[in-house]
């Protein structure tokens, strides 16, 4: 995955810019109206790139952080715990699907379509910092109201295992779980609320707007020096790629 090739993308880094540069430069390359929102919070510097496709409604956001974690915290080794994070899944998996998505979706669709990738989402629990930094300035920045926003964050894994987000939009999350169902998804999309996770959906729905976080929070080699391409299945990212573009031909409900 090219962007682990960069390196891990901490907030600040020369890699970190130079996936900000890449992003941008391929999302223009496939037609679509890019920006880097700039802006600081708790002292870091936030980029986050935005990209934007269509016009009237439904305004659908679709989401994933790109940063990867500055220490591998929950690292088995206790040795490697001051390491950074690849963040091959945690990161990598959905920057690689809206990209993907940027170059296959119709340029015709009747929605607004912006592809939104956060900053500064993984580096909470840390001293300086916290969570979703990046996905809070965004909102903070709005100054109209999505339909619809749909997270996703860490669905690279092979072994993908994907439940409800308890904090989610119900509405929202039932159209896309009956989307994976219709196209024989049910063997990775569990009809069951099992976590509450703070992640970048979390600031809208605090602003009263509708939003679903799509995660596998069970990925084994969260936040240790493990996340590297190797735990990246091409078939999982496919399904989630497949799964959004199905899910947005439809009226959004």
């Amino acid at each position: 995955m090219l962007q682990v090739e960069f390196g891990p993308r901490l907030p600040g880094s020369e890699a970190h810019s130079r996936a900000v540069d890449w992003m941008v430069a391929e999302l223009k390359k496939n037609g679509w109206q890019v920006e880097v929102q700039q802006t600081t919070r708790m002292g870091h510097p936030i980029r986050n790139v935005i990209a934007r496709r269509g016009s009237g409604t439904p305004w659908v956001i679709l989401g994933a952080h790109f940063d990867s974690r500055l220490v591998a915290d929950s690292d088995p080794d206790p040795k490697k715990r001051t390491q950074p994070v690849p963040g091959a899944n945690d990161g990598a998996s959905g920057v690689a699907v809206l990209l993907e998505l940027a170059r296959v979706l119709p340029a015709d669709l009747d929605k607004t379509i912006w592809l939104v990738f956060f900053d500064a989402e993984d580096q909470g629990n840390l001293p300086g910092w916290d969570w979703i930094q990046g996905s809070r300035a965004f909102v903070e920045s709005l100054t109209g109201k999505p339909d619809a926003v749909v997270v996703i964050d860490m669905i690279g894994d092979a072994d993908l295992n994907i439940y409800q987000e308890q904090n989610s939009n119900r509405v929202l999350t039932s159209s896309i779980w009956d989307t994976a169902f219709q196209l024989g998804f049910k063997d990775v999309f569990f009809p069951l609320a099992k976590h509450s996770i703070i992640d970048d959906h979390t600031p809208f729905i605090e602003q009263g707007i509708r939003a679903v976080d799509i995660i596998d929070i069970d990925y084994r080699y969260w936040h240790t020096t493990s996340d590297t391409p190797d735990k990246v299945s091409p078939q999982s990212l496919k399904m989630i790629g497949d799964l959004l573009i199905n899910w947005l031909s439809f009226p959004i409900p």
